[in-house]
């Protein structure tokens, strides 16, 4: 005779609120920050992403493909796609890895920090009027103590491009 495993217990209703609460928080804001980009530079938010991290956070301007799906939590096949059509439009351009044959580098062009300058003050007014203006310096502190553990613990598990892929 086999024994079924234990279900999980169900969240209290102090933990489905703040789920609840989060994802809303989530959706309304990535909503605002989707239509800002577009509105502003014709952008969706993950080549917002591959954009602001190429060209704000990368002292070359330069990742890996591995390195940026795992950095904006997307899949490779859509990375792919989308750096592509960053490419066509003359904002990034891609080449071979000089360390890894096998590897893509993602580099951002000057169009595309042209781009990012064009967008970001925007961008920046979305954050402050939708996330910010409602909280305190101390509250945001709070939240960003808050947030940061739970996405460590996310973090700490292997990054997607390590995972094996899915046959269909």
């Amino acid at each position: 005779m086999s024994t079924s495993p234990t279900p999980p217990s169900p969240l209290d209703s102090v933990q489905l609120g703040a789920y609840f609460v989060l994802m809303e928080v989530a959706g309304l804001l990535r909503h605002a920050v989707e239509q800002q980009l577009r509105d502003d530079g014709d952008l969706s938010y993950v080549q917002f992403q591959l954009l602001a991290r190429l060209g704000l956070d990368s002292p070359t301007g330069s990742e890996r493909m591995t390195d940026l799906a795992d950095g904006v939590v997307y899949s490779r096949s859509g990375l792919t796609y989308q750096a592509g059509l960053l490419e066509k439009a003359g904002l990034v351009s891609r080449a071979p890895s000089a360390d890894d044959e096998r590897s893509v580098t993602v580099t951002i062009t000057d169009a595309g920090r042209s781009l990012i300058s064009q967008v970001l003050p925007g961008h920046v007014e979305v954050l402050r009027q939708q996330l910010f203006s409602p909280l305190s310096r101390t509250d945001t502190q709070v939240l960003s103590d808050l947030l940061a553990p739970v996405r460590d613990h996310m973090r700490a598990a292997p990054p997607r491009s390590a995972g094996s892929r899915r046959r269909r």
